[in-house]
């Protein structure tokens, strides 16, 4: 359950919500909407910035988790792209340990290429998220 919900992150969503403006659920509540009303016409859409940072979050949590694979998952071909890389790279290292007297192996370049293969779907998600992150940003500033 701790991978589930973490404290800080449920302190973050706390914190956010108690910022959210008590007359919005008021009014909302003076037209005729129920709890689940309220959740879902007022907070939920107003909570699109913290949505968007939670999966911002889990996406980089789970895509550079390559242990739980590692002990849970024992046929090579489910394995996760992560633990495939980590595989390369721990291959790299002993073959490369081998030959290390006769040549100087690449393994400096192996390793920034499985970095940037490791970075590169999670830099394509953020442009995507990163509308929500500036709206949050600003949805303090603007009065009136």
């Amino acid at each position: 359950m701790p991978i589930a919900m973490n404290p800080m992150w449920l302190i973050i969503v706390i914190s956010f919500f108690r910022t959210l403006p008590r007359e919005l659920e008021e009014s909302a509540r003076i037209d005729g909407c129920t709890d689940i009303g309220v959740f879902w016409k007022i907070a939920l859409p107003l909570s699109k910035p913290i949505i968007a940072t939670f999966t911002l979050f889990y996406a980089v949590q789970y895509w550079g988790d390559y242990f739980n694979a590692l002990l849970y998952i024992s046929d090579s071909t489910k394995y996760p792209v992560m633990l495939l890389l980590q595989n390369i790279m721990t291959m790299a290292d002993m073959r490369f340990g081998e030959v290390d007297a006769l040549i100087e192996a690449p393994d400096e370049s192996l390793k920034l290429a499985v970095i940037v293969v490791a970075t590169i779907p999670i830099m394509f998600v953020y442009p995507f998220l990163q509308k929500h992150f500036a709206k949050g940003m600003l949805l303090g500033s603007v009065k009136g």
